[in-house]
């Protein structure tokens, strides 16, 4: 094999092999829509729920701009809370137990 394509193909291994990282939170690709940041809606979602995020997404959804940042909280009595926070104004959208039901 040339050197050249030996080093095209250890070149096209590593790109591929790094591709996932390129996007750090499900929905990332949406990210340029939004006003606000991931780190600052974490920080925000933190003060409205104290605890460990456990996951984070940007998705389109119902309810505020359509744009939203959605954590999963695991708060220190083990319950895991959704927070969801507007990407357009950051206002809170949904603070609530994963799994409870209203009734």
């Amino acid at each position: 094999m040339r050197p050249f394509t030996k080093s095209m193909l250890a070149a096209t291994a590593i790109i591929l092999g790094t591709a996932p990282l390129a996007f750090a939170y499900d929905g990332q690709a949406l990210a340029g829509s939004a006003k606000i940041s991931m780190d600052q809606a974490q920080s925000l979602a933190h003060k409205a729920q104290p605890g460990k995020i456990v996951g984070r997404e940007l998705e389109k959804e119902k309810g505020g701009s359509g744009l939203r940042y959605s954590f999963d909280v695991k708060t220190s009595s083990g319950k895991t809370h959704e927070v969801g926070i507007d990407a357009e104004t950051g206002k809170l959208l949904e603070n609530s137990v994963e799994g409870a039901h209203a009734d």
